[in-house]
């Protein structure tokens, strides 16, 4: 358990199968794991699994995530490096993600 997120580590530190270069898992946000907070980190791959009523808000600053879209499964994200994000959903909603990034965190 994060904070407003489920994880599941396959590849990466602390994972299924180490890595010192890379970080592949799984991810659920849902009411169950509370609120996320906007976060930025390495270039990151997304691919969406499943989403009902869920949606990402991206931007500049943390404060300032002036861009949404909704989530449906199949969808492929690229968050450039450094770019604010954040899954969010409405009630009863949830968003499950395959994430990938190259940085071990």
């Amino acid at each position: 358990m994060l904070p407003g997120r489920t994880i599941q580590r396959a590849i990466g530190n602390n994972s299924f199968s180490s890595s010192q270069i890379m970080t592949v898992g799984f991810a659920h946000y849902s009411a169950e794991a509370g609120a996320m907070e906007p976060h930025q980190h390495a270039e990151e791959a997304i691919y969406v699994t499943d989403a009902k009523n869920g949606w990402v808000e991206y931007g500049p600053q943390k404060d300032r995530l002036e861009n949404k879209a909704p989530l449906t499964s199949g969808m492929v994200l690229h968050v450039p490096e450094g770019e604010w994000h954040v899954f969010r959903y409405a009630e009863g909603g949830f968003v499950d993600i395959v994430f990938m990034y190259a940085q071990v965190m």
